[in-house]
């Protein structure tokens, strides 16, 4: 198979499209909200700009470094051991709105679970690619796979931030089923697992309340069940075309963080069916490019690090999106490329410079 001469202009086209179209619809969302409590209607945008602008030098960078200088079990140990100090010491901080996910120094704020994902994907990608026809072995494979990502899993759990636990879970199960897991496994993985989403579902009183407003958000409609019916005013009232961009009537106070997790609802009311259809298919055709690397790559390296990398990405809108729309119960969980964060899309645009940098090697 021939070397691509150069990165896939339909990944990075992709890429690209995204980001710029979250910077935009970033400040639709929030300007209104930034006007009121900062004074500047651009004080959120700017500050995404910014960490956009870094994202991209970081993926320009990384997408001209040979990705198998991450194959070496030293770099991998050292993210993994930094990875784990951050996670730990986000509980040094204090909680913002219940939760300890933060670590804030000098008025920067960096968020240490957006780091776990990459760092478990490369793990994985080092460990399974020469264990492929052992990969149902528990001792020697299986539980030296799933040991350091579950504890990064606890830890996040800990903060709490179920909804990335849950998209580091489901990349640990996917890229053990691309190396030939059996089935088995995965449910008896799925089955060990149920009781501790049960508990941390239905035993943990805040969730159980989520968890119920999700079954019926009508029994309380100005009180818990107020977010996702909001949501689904916002998604609805777009009809096919949208009321036009930054016309939207929910981000005015009655739609919760419409900048952040629910962006894709203002997109929704803004844009419409239409526009939210297209927000879709530029995540249906990253997910195509990026699973396609994978599965064409020899390199098993190669090809582990860009399944894990790209299915990262879309669980995680697939969840975001899925709230949006009441699918799923509410979690905090950003839109990729999209939702106001700046470690989120720093890190989602460096690891696109790696995956990126894998394209190379397929034609």
């Amino acid at each position: 198979m021939a070397k691509r001469v150069g990165v896939d202009k339909w990944l990075f086209g992709t890429v690209l499209l995204l980001v710029l179209f979250g910077l935009v619809s970033v400040f639709s969302a929030s300007a209104v909200l930034a006007q009121q409590t900062t004074g500047s209607p651009y004080s959120f945008v700017k500050m995404q700009t910014l960490f956009a602008v870094l994202g991209l030098i970081a993926l320009f960078v990384l997408m001209r470094v040979d990705y198998r200088r991450y194959n070496n079990p030293k770099l991998i140990f050292t993210l993994m051991g930094v990875t784990g100090i951050l996670l730990i010491a986000v509980f040094a901080w204090g909680g913002m709105n219940g939760a300890h996910r933060w670590i804030r120094m000098a008025g920067a704020t960096l968020q240490p679970s957006e780091l776990a994902k990459p760092v478990i994907v490369l793990f994985l990608a080092w460990w399974l690619q020469t264990r492929i026809h052992k990969i149902d072995d528990i001792k020697e494979t299986i539980l030296p796979a799933v040991i350091p990502p579950l504890l990064y899993i606890g830890l996040i759990l800990k903060e709490p931030d179920l909804g990335t636990a849950m998209v580091c879970a489901a990349v640990l199960m996917l890229m053990l089923y691309l190396a030939g897991m059996q089935m088995k496994w995965i449910g008896v993985a799925i089955a060990c697992a149920m009781p501790v989403m049960y508990w941390m579902l239905f035993r943990v009183p805040w969730r159980r309340a989520r968890m119920m407003v999700f079954f019926n958000p009508d029994a309380d409609p100005k009180g818990a069940g107020f977010h996702i019916l909001q949501s689904l005013i916002a998604v609805g009232s777009g009809g096919l075309g949208g009321r036009g961009l930054m016309e939207g009537v929910q981000k005015l106070f009655y739609l919760p963080e419409p900048h952040t997790d629910f962006i894709f609802a203002n997109i929704c009311e803004e844009l419409g069916l239409i526009g939210a259809l297209c927000v879709v298919a530029a995540f249906c055709l990253l997910g195509y490019r990026g699973l396609r690397t994978a599965f064409l790559s020899r390199d098993p390296f190669a090809r582990f690090l860009a399944f894990g990398l790209t299915t990262a990405i879309l669980v995680q809108a697939f969840f975001n999106i899925s709230v949006v729309l009441a699918l799923l119960p509410t979690k905090g969980i950003p839109l990729p490329f999209i939702s106001s964060g700046g470690t989120s899309v720093f890190i989602t645009l460096a690891c696109m410079g790696v995956l990126l940098n894998v394209t190379r090697e397929v034609d």
